[in-house]
């Protein structure tokens, strides 16, 4: 995938990203899923930012909240604690920073 593709579909996205933390622009790749929660009614989505020395060098070992953006989309999120490999996890409520697939028709009798 060279820097200008990405994809979404099927209530995710995989691609370039801007993370916002304490106000700083972070540019990123992620891979994002979203799920709708019956639980509690609402929108959930979540995923990896993979490793960047930025990142690891402004969080070190703590998380954040942070504003993610994609092309044409943002949400407020908030990053765990890195992995073992310097991957953060992201995840929020409510729309999601990527792109949804239309909703299926409604069955008709």
């Amino acid at each position: 995938m060279d820097e200008h593709e990405h994809e979404h579909g099927d209530e995710g996205y995989r691609g370039p990203a801007t993370l916002v933390v304490d106000g700083e622009e972070i540019p990123v790749e992620v891979l994002l899923d979203a799920r709708h929660e019956p639980f509690d009614g609402r929108l959930h989505w979540s995923g990896r930012v993979l490793a960047h020395p930025r990142l690891s060098e402004l969080l070190g070992t703590r998380g954040a909240d942070a504003e993610i953006r994609t092309p044409g989309h943002a949400a407020a999120g908030t990053l765990s604690e890195p992995d073992l490999w310097d991957r953060f996890r992201i995840a929020g409520t409510g729309r999601p920073p990527f792109a949804l697939d239309d909703p299926p028709p409604p069955e008709t009798d």
